[in-house]
């Protein structure tokens, strides 16, 4: 018996009506499932940690479900109702066939890297720490200008950006903000991240690949203030003088993948529409 849980978008009706049959054939077959929009608690109440959580929606809610079952160290499995679905790869069509080859231990659970982003003021207070899958962004709050960002590398001072903003991602998210800004395709199987300033308005515009041991802190400097985006969500304004420190996090997000498929497969199919 398996327990699953079944992580769907809050306002699409298709992922509702898909985890509920979805909930139905696995009772059938004797497992134990439960529907939750990341309100309920992790375990799903028999004090057991899932031993899937399957998201139904789009990308944006594959990146909450993992950072819901993060704690829990359950893999999770992204079934696409979104429109690129990169990281969750698999079609509605398809979500009791993949399910019934996990639970058989058919399909393979890759690890992939996080970033721990910890942000202050500055003065010793509002130090918080968020996890991210795809990336963390120090971006502009006002329109029409740029903001001014400091990096520091391993402790070392780097560049001053003038920029729409500066992205740090990790491997996965490396085909996400990343690749709209220019920066490059890493594969999710690398230990690494990658640094790519958004729009700089400067001659040096060119993306940075570091390794997993190094340390990236991002420093907002006037006249501008900026704002912090993690994995797509808005988390907190950040006033002159902020900072957003980005490393390599110890905790690791465990992904199912589709039998067969490799991550090179998902971006040529994604991407690349005019070889299909």
């Amino acid at each position: 018996m398996a327990d699953v849980v079944l992580f769907v978008h809050p306002h699409r009706h298709e992922a509702r009506a898909l985890a509920e049959s979805t909930a139905g054939w696995l009772a059938v077959a004797g497992h134990r499932a439960a529907i939750t929009t990341g309100d309920l608690p992790v375990n799903p109440g028999n004090g057991q940690r899932p031993d899937v959580v399957v998201s139904l929606g789009g990308d944006g809610t594959m990146l909450r479900a993992v950072d819901w079952a993060l704690d829990a160290g359950s893999p999770v499995l992204g079934v696409n109702l979104g429109r690129l679905g990169y990281l969750a790869e698999i079609e509605p069509a398809g979500l009791e066939q993949a399910l019934r080859m996990f639970l058989a231990g058919r399909l393979d659970v890759e690890e992939r890297m996080t970033l721990d982003v910890t942000f202050h003021d500055g003065q010793g207070g509002s130090v918080e720490t968020r996890r991210a899958l795809n990336e963390a962004v120090v971006e502009k709050t006002v329109p029409g200008h740029t903001v001014r960002i400091g990096t520091t590398i391993n402790g070392h001072p780097f560049i001053t950006y003038a920029a729409d903003g500066v992205l740090v991602a990790t491997p996965t998210g490396s085909t996400a903000y990343n690749l709209s800004a220019r920066g490059p395709v890493v594969s999710p199987h690398l230990h690494a991240m990658v640094m790519t300033p958004v729009s700089p308005h400067m001659l040096f515009d060119r993306a940075l690949v570091l390794g997993p041991t190094e340390s990236v802190e991002l420093l907002v400097l006037g006249p501008r203030p900026a704002v912090l985006v993690v994995d797509g969500e808005v988390v907190h304004a950040l006033g002159v003088g902020w900072t957003v420190r980005c490393r390599a996090s110890e905790a690791s997000v465990k992904v199912v993948v589709a039998g067969g498929r490799s991550v090179h497969t998902t971006l040529r199919e994604k991407f690349f529409t005019s070889e299909r």
